[in-house]
Parts: structure tokens; sequence; C-alpha cells
């Protein structure tokens, strides 16, 4: 049988501030399902409320946008799954092989605190499955525990968008916390490449994760890899 995982994306379109638009960068989407499709490994999107999801208008802008993410605007199969993403509580975790988080700013405000999918993160891993993020999607493993109480992410190698990226992103004081730092207080060892918005990705045992959106397409390989 085909594998098949969830893949994470966000609903949230701005920052506190309304008219700081945010939400999924796109090519860490897109290169994602490149990745899992032409794997053979069937896909499901999941969002924290569920339905639409919004873009981020810099990922739509060059150099971030890319043949993955065009192609994938010009398709409408590609946007349609985009309006009508599936809720945490309409899926089954056993029904999946991996559970893999994109990024954006956006998902620094809806990820986090998702008990839905803290539960299927959780369910999956202890399942024997992936857990994956790129970018800021470690976000969604900050809180994850098992079900012995410790964190998912503690003791792990692991990586994700740097304090350093915010900081030359321009967006640093805008965040609402910083998410480098979170995963080193949870336990994490953090990882990140000595130049920043260069790819890294780092595997440890069943856990996945890609430091920005650079990495998008080196963290599927990996991930798929593992499935």
């Amino acid at each position: 049988m085909a594998k098949r995982v969830l893949i994470v994306v966000t609903n949230v379109g701005h920052y506190d501030d309304p008219n700081h638009k945010t939400g999924l960068w796109l090519t860490e989407l897109t290169h994602g399902l490149e990745v899992f499709l032409a794997a053979g490994i069937e896909c499901r999107l999941v969002s924290p409320a569920g339905g639409a999801v919004p873009i981020e208008p810099r990922s739509l802008k060059r150099p971030n946008v890319d043949r993955s993410a065009l192609a994938w605007l010009e398709s409408p199969d590609g946007q349609a799954r985009l309006t009508d993403t599936a809720r945490p509580d309409e899926v089954q975790a056993a029904d999946f092989d991996g559970i893999y988080f994109t990024g954006g700013h956006a998902v620094m405000f809806d990820f986090r605190d998702s008990e839905g999918l803290q539960a299927l993160t959780r369910e999956i891993h202890e399942g024997g499955g992936a857990v994956g993020a790129v970018c800021h999607g470690y976000c969604g493993l900050l809180d994850v525990t098992l079900s012995n109480g410790s964190p998912l992410i503690a003791g792990r190698k692991m990586t994700g968008f740097s304090w350093s990226e915010e900081v030359l992103a321009g967006v640093a004081r805008a965040v609402p916390y910083n998410a480098e730092a979170e995963a080193r207080a949870h336990g994490a060892l953090y990882e990140k490449a000595l130049i920043p918005f260069v790819p890294k990705a780092v595997v440890d045992g069943r856990l996945v994760t890609g430091q920005n959106p650079a990495s998008a397409h080196i963290t599927a390989k990996r991930f798929a890899a593992l499935l």
C-alpha cells in the first residue's frame, strides 16, 4: 500500500497588525508535494482550523517564487486544495505514516496552540511514523509531548528558521516569540547553518527538520526517504 502523509498548513493571514500580511510560504508546500507525489506518497492537507489557507505575499514574488510554485498557482486542483483543508479532528493518526509541517511566519500564530495537531503528531510518532518540519514549521513541534510527558524534541538534533534569520528578514519585532530559543528551552539540540538562508536539513531518527525556505526540497527528500 502507498504511504500516506499529513501536510500541515496555516490558517493565519496576518501578524498581530492586520495590515501586516503573512501566510503559508508556498514553496515549502510545493517542493514537499513534488517530492512526495513523485515517490508515490499520498498527501492530505490539514490545518489547525480547517478550510482556507492564506499565502504569504512575499513567497509569490521573485526570487522567492519558482517553477514549482508557479505550476501550483496555475493549477486549479492545486488552488482548490488550499480552500478546503481538513481539521485535525477530521483525520485519524492511524491512517498516516508521517506528518509534515510547512512554514511561513503565520504558523507561529496557530500551529503551537493546536492541541489537535499535537495529538496527531504524538500518535503518529509513537506509532512508528515520521515527523517533519521545514522553516517555521518546527513551531508546531515545540509543545508536543509524548505519552510519558517528555517533549518530543528534547534531546533531539533539529533545526528551523533561526533568530538571526528573523533579524535579517526584518520581522524580529513582529513575531510573537523567538522560536530558536524556545526549541532550546524545550531541550532540543538546535543546529543552524553557518551562513543564513542557505539550505540545511537535520535528521535524528524519525525526526526531519529543515532550516529555511531554501531547505524545502532537501528536507522533503530526506523525509520521504524515511518512509
